[in-house]
């Protein structure tokens, strides 16, 4: 079921707006619509524009916050936003020399590990780099230069040039060296270097001594700076531990308050003419059951109103959807959000999603045993991760159970326990006749559940014209009667009431627009042109008849697949040789695990879509928007 809503306008001085906030959307559930669209009536609304105060602040506190121990709680502590930003401030300016400190032993680290970075490729070059670099008759050039180009150099073009090149380290994709070439020569061995791809690395005048040297230099600098900023965290924890309670708290504060305030983007402002005091209005909606509660709190303060309004015809927001369901039926609210949710004035359907999915289900998948094994494992699943599919394969196991002893299937053993009903595969016929007529059963509650709608919503069309309204119920309960008489044997009606049930009903489909114009009284009755709409309407009656059809033959699958679970246990039974007496337990538990497994799965999703098309297509639109209250945020 959908839970009813009332819509209320909120309002007070501006200066109250934060503690409203925090007070009232805090602990009550309201879903926030934005007031300026909603109270278009009104004069001189203004958006309510201000620049965030909190969060500069905010920011503050949640790196100083960042600082502290994960386990550590945090602390419930009266305090106003002006405190907590007192508390936040006088903190930060206190590690005000260990921060500078530790930013500029971090740009010192990023440094090292910079030049760490590029002289590590080339570790195995051994000369000082120091001299390399204040060579004056020799150019130098390290870098690295793919595979694939290096190969061809080394193959076709290094010996015929003036250059060295010492390789000095690889990897999957690139070479790692240097090349010296006479000064004199260094532009031309440059231009084919750089058309061999040679990206060159400068190399910066700090290292001392080898490669190798200059690496293990930087690196002990590095692990020293690295341990002079632990150090200096370690200051900074303990000048924070002595202030963690008014810090936590005050974070919480401010938390609390910069989410709040995005909560103006939605309301709107006026001023008060008599005074020139500036207002704040919210507007949004509340279950019936908060109203009272929300109402009683608010008549007690004296600066704040609160206003409900029972006439929606004036809002323009639609109500949001909220579902109430039984414990037992709320997993199949999964299923209705993958569709969509209902509107507001539509049926909730899911306990009837919840009911016919798992009778399907054990229809289509009836065996004791397998049955059991869906019961336990769903709901041990349900209970450790909470999954909404795991405890609708167990609901499922349920009726797979009841319907394993209707068919007397146990883990494949047909004869394992007393037959309730009937044995599939020794009454094909009958199987897939009564899947037939179940489908048609759940067709026509389809239908009835459309009318319904029709009624909530107001829509003559969808009551009375609509192929799935009061005219197609009457035509498809018709032609169900009519073949129930021929397989039965029996006369069918007379021509009259024949032509009556078929024809009117058709009648009504056929000129469904024009007659929902005629009874809601508009001026214009048939469309301009009468020739397409003819032929259009005429192509789609004819396909809706077809519908009804196919639509009620689809639920052959439903037997179809019954069969073909007592057919797949058939072929386990026959590779076990259970016949002989003595059956191989091994394929017999493996061959179970196979059916329960594929045959599961694939009837789940079989299931499913007999609801979204054969059902769901027939009353149901999903349109509804979520309910979701500031609270929940």
């Amino acid at each position: 079921m959908i839970e009813k809503m009332k819509f209320l306008s909120i309002t007070g001085p501006r200066s109250e707006f934060d503690r409203v906030v925090n007070v009232y959307l805090s602990k009550y559930e309201v879903h926030l619509e934005n007031a300026l669209s909603e109270l278009k009536s009104v004069h001189d609304l203004k958006p309510f524009v201000e620049i965030n105060p909190y969060k500069d602040v905010f920011s503050k506190s949640q790196e100083l916050v960042d600082r502290f121990d994960k386990e550590t709680p945090a602390v419930d502590k009266d305090m106003t936003p002006s405190m907590a930003s007192a508390v936040i401030n006088s903190a930060s300016h206190e590690l005000e020399d260990l921060t500078d400190k530790k930013k500029s032993l971090k740009v010192e680290r990023d440094h090292l590990t910079e030049l760490i970075k590029k002289i590590e490729p080339f570790r195995h070059l051994d000369y000082a780099v120091d001299k390399i670099l204040d060579f004056k008759f020799i150019k130098f050039r390290f870098g690295r230069i793919s595979h694939e180009y290096y190969n061809k150099f080394s193959k076709f073009v290094y010996d015929s040039l003036t250059t060295l090149f010492f390789e000095c380290d690889s990897d999957s994709e690139y070479v790692w060296g240097v090349y010296f070439v006479p000064g004199s020569q260094h532009e031309k061995i440059d231009a084919i270097y750089s058309s061999l791809h040679f990206e060159r690395i400068f190399i910066p005048a700090e290292y001392e001594g080898t490669p190798e040297e200059a690496y293990r230099l930087i690196s002990r600098k590095k692990d020293a700076v690295v341990e002079k900023i632990k150090e200096i965290d370690d200051q900074i924890k303990e000048r924070l531990n002595s202030k963690a309670v008014d810090i936590l708290a005050a974070h919480e504060v401010l938390k609390a308050f910069n989410s709040n305030f995005d909560v103006r983007k939605l309301a709107a402002c006026t001023r008060d003419s008599n005074s020139d005091s500036f207002y704040f209005i919210l507007c949004g909606w509340i279950t019936e059951k908060n109203v009272a509660s929300l109402v009683k709190d608010i008549d007690n303060d004296a600066n704040i109103y609160c206003m409900l309004e029972d006439d929606y015809e004036g809002i323009t927001a639609k109500p949001p959807t909220k579902l109430k369901n039984f414990k037992l039926f709320k997993p199949f609210e999964m299923f209705i959000s993958m569709y969509g949710l209902p509107a507001y004035n539509e049926i909730d359907p899911t306990s009837f999603v919840a009911i016919t999915y798992s009778l399907i289900f054990g229809i289509m998948f009836g065996d004791v045993g397998q049955g059991l094994c869906l019961v336990l494992g769903g709901a041990l699943l349900y209970k450790i991760k909470k999954v909404p599919l795991a405890a609708i394969v167990s609901i499922a196991g349920i009726f797979s159970t009841i319907m394993g002893f209707m068919y007397g299937s146990f883990f494949g053993f047909e004869h394992a326990i007393p037959t309730g009903w009937l044995k599939p595969m020794e009454n094909v016929m009958t199987v897939l006749m009564v899947a037939v007529a179940f489908g048609s059963i759940l067709i026509i509650i389809a239908m009835v559940i459309n009318i319904i709608n029709g009624i909530k919503a107001k829509d003559v069309e969808k009551i009375f014209f609509d192929t799935n309204g009061v005219a197609g119920l009457v035509f498809y309960v018709m032609a169900l009667v009519c073949v129930l008489l021929i397989f039965t044997g029996h006369a069918l009606p007379a021509t009259i009431l024949l032509a009556v049930f078929f024809g009117i009903p058709l009648l009504l489909m056929f000129f469904k627009e024009p007659l929902t114009h005629y009874v809601e009284k508009k001026s214009k009755i048939f469309p301009d042109q009468k020739g397409m709409f003819f032929v259009e309407s005429f192509f789609e009656l004819f396909e809706v008849v077809l519908s009804y059809l196919t639509n009620s033959i689809s639920f052959l699958r439903v037997g179809a697949f019954a069969l073909s679970h007592a057919a797949m246990m058939g072929v386990v039974m026959l590779l076990a040789n259970v016949e002989s007496g003595n059956p191989n337990i091994f394929i017999l538990i493996l061959g179970n695990l196979f059916v329960a497994g594929m045959e599961g799965l694939i009837v789940g999703i079989q299931v499913l879509r007999l609801e979204y098309y054969e059902m769901f297509s027939r009353f149901y639109r999903g349109t509804g928007k979520g309910f979701r209250p500031y609270k929940s945020k």
